[in-house]
C-alpha cells in the first residue's frame, strides 16, 4: 500500500484564506501546542518562491515506513540490527515491550496515512483527543530529523552526506494501489534506507521553507 508525503507552506497566502483547507487541523496543532507551553504553528508572510502550493515531497510502501520504525526502536533499546524480509512479530513485541519508548518517538509514534509534523521543536510527539479522533498524533519536523540522523549509520547512511533524495510522486497515490517501485539498491536496509531518505527530504525541506508535514 502506497504512504504520501506532502509539504504544506505555512505562509499566509494559504493559512489565512477564508477556504484554507488544513485550518481545522491547525486550530488543533495550535491548541495542543499551547497546553504544552509552546508556540503556535509558525505561520509566515508571503516570500517569493513560496506561493502556497500544497506539493507531494515522498512516496513509499507502508510497509516500508515500519520496517524503518523496527530498526529505530531496535537501536535505540540497545538490540542488534538485523534486516528482515518481512514485517513478523518481532516489530509487535518491540511495540509491545518498548511501549512507553515508542511512544516519545517521532517517527514511531505517529499514524501512517494522516496527522502532520510541524516546525516547532518539543521532545515528545503530542497527543489528545482531539488529535487521536483526527490525524493522531502530532510530531515535530525537528526532532524526526535527530531521530532520522540517529538511525542512519544503522542502515548504511551518512546523516552528514545522505545519497540524493527520490523523486516525490508525480500525482496522489491511493492507499490501495501499490507504491512508486523504489530505485535499485542493494543493500540489506534497502526498503528502510528508501523510506529514510523520503522523510529526511520532508523534514530538512519542512525547517527550509516553514512548511508542515502532512502524510496521506
Amino acid at each position: 500500500m502506497a504512504c504520501d508525503l506532502w509539504l504544506v507552506p505555512l505562509v499566509d497566502v494559504l493559512c489565512h484564506t477564508p477556504d484554507n483547507p488544513f485550518a481545522e487541523e491547525l486550530a488543533h496543532y495550535n491548541d495542543a501546542l499551547a497546553a504544552a507551553g509552546l508556540p503556535p504553528v509558525p505561520v509566515y508572510q508571503y516570500m517569493p518562491g513560496l506561493s502556497g502550493e500544497v506539493a507531494p515531497v515522498a512516496g513509499f510502501d507502508y510497509d516500508a515506513l515500519h520496517f524503518l520504525r523496527r530498526v529505530y526502536l531496535l537501536q535505540v533499546c540497545g538490540l542488534p540490527v538485523t534486516p528482515v524480509d518481512e514485517l513478523g512479530g518481532d516489530y509487535e513485541q518491540l511495540l509491545e515491550m518498548f511501549e512507553s519508548t515508542a511512544q516519545q518517538s517521532h517517527l514511531v509514534w505517529h499514524y501512517d496515512h494522516a496527522g502532520a509534523y510541524v516546525p516547532v521543536d518539543f521532545p515528545h510527539p503530542l497527543s489528545n483527543e482531539e488529535l487521536l479522533a483526527g490525524g493522531g498524533p502530532l510530531g515535530s519536523s525537528q526532532a524526526l530529523l535527530r531521530e532520522l540522523e540517529f538511525v542512519a549509520p544503522s542502515i548504511g547512511i551518512d546523516p552528514a552526506n545522505p545519497p540524493a533524495a527520490p523523486q516525490p510522486p508525480t500525482a496522489p497515490t491511493e492507499l490501495e494501489e501499490p507504491a512508486v517501485p523504489a530505485p535499485y539498491d542493494p543493500s540489506p536496509f534497502a526498503r528502510e534506507r528508501h523510506v529514510w531518505l523520503g522523510l529526511h527530504a520532508a523534514a530538512t525541506r519542512s525547517l527550509a521553507q516553514g512548511s508542515m508535514i502532512v502524510f496521506s
